[in-house]
C-alpha cells in the first residue's frame, strides 16, 4: 500500500488544481508499460557498447560515453532510432493511467522531461486543442519557432505542453548526456528568457506536481537545482512528487522506514511533499478525490 499525503496537503493540492493553479511535471515513470525506464537502455547500450565502469544504470553516464565513443548526436539519434521509433501509446482510458487522468484536470500547462508525445495525444483524446512547445537550451534549436511569439495563452480548453528537455522531433534538442544536463543547467540559470514569461509563471505561481521521477534521476536532481531552487523561498507554494519508497541495502524495514522518514523531512524544508507509491497509485486516488470535490 502507498504512504500517501496528509489530508491538508490533498486538500491544498486539490483547490490549485480546481483554481489553475497547479503544474504537472512528467518523467519517465509515467510511460512505465509504455517505454522502457533509463536504466534499462542504459544496461543494454552498456552490454552492446562494452562500457567500461560499474554504472552501467545511469542513463546519463552512458549516453556520455557513446557520446565521447562516437560524436554528441550518436546517442540522441540512437535513442529515438531504437526505443521511440513507432511506439504505440498507452491506453489514456484506463483510470489509473498518468496521462489521461492528468489531461482531465482543468490545467492550461503541462512540464514534461519525457521525448515522447503522449501528454499532447492524452489532451487531444480529451477533445482538447493541445500545442507543444520546447526549451531552446541551446544554439542548436535556440532558432525554432515558438507558439508563443505570436501572443499565445494557454487555457484548459488549449493547454500547452512544454518540453523541458527536448522532444523526439527535434533530436538536437535532447538533454541526455552529462555534458547536455549540466549545459541545460547552465544555460538556464544564465539566460531566464530561454523560458517563456507564462512557462515561468506556471512553476513560481502554482503548486508543482511530480510524476514519474525517483531522487537519482539526473532529471529530478537538474529541475531542483535549475528551477525549484532557485526561485524565492517566501513565494513557494508547496509541491507534490511521487516517489517509490526507499529502499535500503540491508532490506530491513525498520531502516526504510528511517530513510523515508529522513526524505520526508528533506522535502519539508523546501516545501515539498512526498507521496510514497507508484505514479499510477497516486493518479488512482488523485482522480477518486477530484470527483468527490467536483473536479472531474
Amino acid at each position: 500500500m502507498p504512504n500517501t499525503l496528509e489530508e491538508r496537503d490533498w486538500k491544498l493540492l486539490l483547490r490549485r488544481i480546481k483554481d489553475g493553479k497547479c503544474t504537472p511535471f512528467l518523467g519517465a515513470g509515467a510511460c512505465f508499460g509504455a517505454l522502457p525506464l533509463g536504466g534499462q537502455i542504459a544496461r543494454e547500450w552498456a552490454q552492446e557498447h562494452q562500457y567500461p565502469l560499474e554504472d552501467c544504470h545511469d542513463l546519463a553516464r552512458v549516453a556520455q560515453f557513446l557520446a565521447v565513443e562516437y560524436d554528441s548526436m550518436f546517442p540522441k539519434e540512437e535513442i529515438l532510432g531504437q526505443w521511440f521509433k513507432e511506439v504505440a501509446p498507452p491506453d489514456f482510458t484506463v483510470s489509473d493511467e498518468p496521462h489521461g487522468v492528468l489531461a482531465d484536470l482543468p490545467l492550461p500547462v503541462y512540464m514534461t522531461t519525457n521525448y515522447d508525445d503522449f501528454m499532447v495525444q492524452a489532451l487531444e483524446s480529451r477533445h482538447k486543442d493541445p500545442k507543444r512547445e520546447l526549451c531552446r537550451w541551446n544554439q542548436l534549436v535556440k532558432d525554432e519557432p515558438s507558439i508563443f511569439d505570436s501572443g499565445f495563452t494557454p487555457t484548459v480548453a488549449n493547454p500547452v505542453v512544454f518540453h523541458l528537455h527536448g522532444h523526439d522531433k527535434v533530436p538536437e534538442s535532447l538533454v541526455l548526456t552529462e555534458d547536455d544536463y549540466l549545459d541545460f543547467l547552465v544555460n538556464i540559470s544564465r539566460d531566464q528568457t530561454l523560458l517563456p514569461p507564462r512557462i515561468q509563471e506556471a512553476l513560481t505561481g502554482a503548486s508543482l506536481l511530480f510524476i514519474g521521477y525517483s531522487l537519482a534521476d539526473w532529471d529530478f536532481r537538474v529541475l531542483f537545482r535549475g528551477l525549484v531552487m532557485s526561485t524565492e523561498s517566501s513565494l513557494r507554494r508547496i509541491s507534490v512528487t511521487v516517489q517509490l519508497p526507499p529502499r535500503s541495502t540491508d532490506a530491513l524495514e525498520s531502516t526504510q522506514q528511517q530513510t523515508q522518514k529522513y526524505l520526508d523531512e528533506y522535502f519539508k524544508r523546501i516545501d515539498i511533499r512526498a507521496y510514497w507509491g507508484t505514479a499510477r497509485e497516486f493518479v488512482a486516488e488523485l482522480r477518486q478525490r477530484c470527483k468527490e470535490e467536483g473536479i472531474l
